[in-house]
């Protein structure tokens, strides 16, 4: 009899909605560079590493996302329901870009989980901040708007530095977390390991 729901696909969405709990609970309204400490990199690699079906790879990661979004935007940040906000689609593209990079994951192990980490990291930097200079974003310690030549780019690349470290840091801690807990699981658990010798529709997660 075919499954309803696949084991694994249960089990991979549910520690990414898990994940998306956690950053509800930790996030702060004050905007401090530590705000970037979240689970939101390490859900898209995740996401895009043991999902097969890669609409499952980009749908459930973004999906937490932007439900996430919408309870901080009315509980934390400007207390209405906000279905978006000024920008996102900047922040969705890195998003996005961090599911393909965990699809290259093809060997789970410390050093590629390490690497994906760091390039994740790289692209919402540039990516996102793109976005905020592109879109006359305010230079923080001016209150201007980032002039919009090179100098004016690098700035805001340079003053967002604090902020992608604490990226960096969540990505390292939550992806240790998430990768190792699902690795762990696969090998206690074998009904959540990828079986190649079912059905394509069942195989997959």
């Amino acid at each position: 009899m075919k499954k309803i729901i696949n084991p694994r696909t249960g089990v991979l969405a549910l520690m990414i909605l898990s994940a998306g709990v956690w950053r509800l609970l930790v996030t702060s309204a004050i905007m401090t560079p530590l705000i970037n400490f979240t689970p939101i990199g390490a859900m898209a690699l995740f996401g895009g590493c043991y999902f097969k079906g890669k609409w499952k790879s980009f749908f459930i990661p973004l999906f937490t996302l932007w439900l996430t979004d919408l309870l901080l935007n009315y509980f934390v940040y400007y207390h209405y329901w906000r279905w978006f906000y000024d920008g996102f689609l900047w922040t969705y593209a890195a998003f996005a870009l961090m599911v393909v990079i965990g699809m290259f994951i093809k060997k789970v192990s410390i050093k590629n989980v390490i690497l994906a980490s760091v390039i994740a990291t790289l692209a919402h930097w540039i990516i996102t901040d793109f976005g905020v200079w592109i879109g006359h974003g305010l230079d923080i310690t001016t209150g201007l708007a980032y002039t919009s030549d090179l100098a004016g780019f690098i700035k805001c690349l340079y003053l967002a530095l604090p902020y992608e470290k604490y990226m960096l840091i969540g990505n390292f801690v939550f992806s240790g977390a998430m990768f190792g807990i699902f690795e762990w699981a696969q090998r206690k658990y074998p009904v959540l390991r990828f079986q190649l010798g079912h059905t394509l529709s069942d195989a997959r997660a």
